[in-house]
């Protein structure tokens, strides 16, 4: 089979495309005929070695995939050769074929294609997991979202909207805050030309907003932590911009305010049911067509490379698929 190879770490452009052998699924795996693969930050991460999860070289990136189950596992029972389906494999996905734990697989909902499919679990399934269960948001909040381009960003400003709260979306540049209008953005701030708390304190009055949803870290972090209101909630979700940010501890002591950390792909390891229960009330609002990742570009597998860059250069807004089925 072709695959996009990991042989050393380093930025995109050290990675091979090869011809690897087909693998064969453990008992409670299933081997899954890949068509999309949806490319996230800690795609990037991985091939640097930067990434929390270090398989072992050569790997192909690609954690989050759509695809046909071609072979099952002896010890897999709730899923069968032919089903479609979208997976979380950590790694892996930018191949041909990928073997996924049963647990991390679920079919696909009706009516949804490879690419929607593969532009919907990880940025939705993190923002739902972090505005849901994380911040416990609730309608008549406000939330600020920063690097509200991106793909997690995109899916927070729309899950935001639909749960009935106040979305204030911040990004580098009018491209990017123009889809953010379009898939509900209530307010944006331009975060490269203005200055983020003086916005912040304009649009909500001095009051500060309830929930920061930050999937940026760097220099951004503290004046979005400054900004919150009496009892805000202050999402940890990622670090994109590579900076990992400290904070004095008694900023959240004189806002009464939580720090909280969101990391999905262990939540849904560690809490599979509740998972679920989250994954079916998307599915729904996807049939619903309440929710729908902006597409960036679509690559082909050759072209992956080159998705990873674009991603790491900024350049993505929403998400970038790479296609390899049709």
């Amino acid at each position: 089979m072709k695959a996009i190879q990991c042989r050393e770490y380093g930025l995109p452009a050290t990675l091979e495309f090869s011809e690897v052998q087909v693998p064969t699924p453990a008992d409670h795996e299933v081997l899954i005929q890949v068509k999309a693969v949806g490319i996230n930050f800690p795609d990037v991460l991985i091939i640097q070695n930067k990434y929390q999860f270090k398989p072992t070289l050569p790997f192909s990136p690609g954690g989050e995939v759509s695809g046909t189950i071609q072979a099952v596992g002896r010890s897999v029972n709730n899923l069968k050769v032919g089903d479609s389906v979208i997976a979380l494999c950590g790694w892996g996905g930018l191949a041909e074929f990928v073997n996924v734990k049963a647990s991390r697989v679920f079919i696909m909902p009706p009516g949804v294609n490879s690419v929607q499919g593969a532009s919907t679990l990880y940025t939705y399934g993190t923002s739902y997991h972090a505005l849901k269960d994380r911040a416990q948001l609730s309608a008549g909040e406000a939330v600020l979202v920063l690097g509200a381009g991106g793909g997690v960003g995109l899916a927070a400003v729309q899950l935001g909207n639909i749960m009935g709260a106040t979305v204030i979306a911040a990004a580098s540049g009018n491209d990017k805050l123009n889809v953010c209008k379009k898939m509900g953005a209530h307010h944006v701030i331009n975060y490269s030309t203005e200055d983020l708390r003086t916005r912040i304190k304009e649009i909500t009055g001095e009051r500060g907003v309830d929930v920061v949803y930050d999937p940026v870290g760097g220099s951004l972090a503290e004046q979005a932590l400054r900004s919150m209101a009496w009892k805000g909630r202050y999402l940890v979700v990622g670090f994109a911009s590579g900076i990992i940010p400290s904070f004095a501890a008694n900023l959240p002591l004189l806002k009464g305010a939580s720090i909280v950390g969101v990391f999905w792909g262990s939540f849904a390891e560690r809490e599979p049911e509740r998972n679920a229960q989250n994954f079916s009330q998307l599915a729904f609002w996807v049939r619903e067509g309440k929710i729908n990742q902006h597409i960036h570009n679509i690559y082909s597998l050759e072209q992956a490379p080159q998705a990873l860059q674009d991603l790491m250069d900024r350049k993505v807004i929403g998400k970038a698929i790479v296609q390899i089925a049709d």
